[in-house]
């Protein structure tokens, strides 16, 4: 299994992006074919001082092949515009190889 990260620093008004987030980002993640899950956490804390970051959403799917078809797809190419335009100066993005419990 295998999943795409994206980390999102805070921004300057919270309660925009969440609006953006979850009412319009979301839902066109969560139309990408052969997703198996996705998993948004909000940042509540660090260990040491204050957070840089807001939310961490996590796109889980079966094999690098099907994570890359979403991202060509053409609700993959929408949400990376959208990405782009309501949080390209905020966001981070990485893949990663899923271990499973260690």
């Amino acid at each position: 299994m295998v999943k795409l990260v994206a980390l999102y620093r805070t921004p300057e008004d919270t309660a925009a992006f969440d609006e953006h987030y979850f009412s319009i980002h979301a839902p066109i993640v969560k139309r990408w074919p052969g997703l198996l899950k996705l998993e948004v956490s909000r940042i509540t804390g660090a260990p040491i001082g204050e957070p840089k970051h807001h939310l961490m959403a996590e796109m889980y799917f079966q094999d690098e092949t099907a994570m890359q078809n979403a991202l060509r797809s053409p609700d993959g190419k929408a949400a990376a515009r959208d990405v782009m335009e309501f949080a390209g100066s905020l966001v981070s993005m990485f893949f990663a190889e899923v271990k499973g419990d260690q």
